[in-house]
């Protein structure tokens, strides 16, 4: 498969899991608000929602988007390759260095969120939060881990495509 072609679909796909996770945490986000009223568990579903929209809103745009930067970058690649060095490459530096900062977010909030469930020994609303971000930023935390492992492999293949 053309490495254009297979990034942007892999980018796709996982973004379909993006919006699959949204759909499962803002679902389980209502059902806590709604049927489990407790302190606790209206503080898990805090993260839900935050981190669910989150999801939607990003899953959302880059299925929609894929589609049209396979063609772009391809015509890049076939009628104008100055276009990979000065556009597509220094884009893609740009995402892989976002990887990093969220990288860096990611593990903060999983910190975070390990630190308010063990700061009581009741189920309170913060120790509710404190799960919430912690299951949340390690689901986001996964699936970043392979978006990012898949963008280096295309950003190799650029550079790469370039010095021939």
């Amino acid at each position: 498969m053309d490495p254009i072609v297979k990034y942007f679909t892999g980018e796709k796909a996982e973004s379909y899991l993006f919006l699959f996770m949204g759909i499962v945490a803002l679902t389980l986000a209502v059902g806590f608000l709604l049927g489990l009223k407790t302190a606790f568990w209206k503080g898990v579903a805090i993260p839900f929602l935050i981190v669910a929209t989150l999801e939607l809103v990003v899953g959302y745009t880059i299925v929609r988007r894929s589609p049209k930067d396979i063609v772009r970058v391809e015509n890049y690649y076939k009628s104008d390759p100055a276009k990979i060095t000065d556009q597509e490459i220094p884009r893609m530096e740009k995402v892989m260095s976002n990887f990093v900062l969220f990288r860096y977010l990611e593990i903060t909030l999983i910190v975070l969120g390990i630190f308010l469930m063990y700061s009581t020994q009741k189920d309170t609303f913060l120790r509710g939060i404190g799960l919430g971000l912690f299951i949340q930023a390690s689901i986001v935390l996964s699936l970043d881990f392979f978006a990012e492992r898949r963008g280096k492999v295309y950003m190799d293949y650029l550079i790469e495509s370039v010095e021939k």
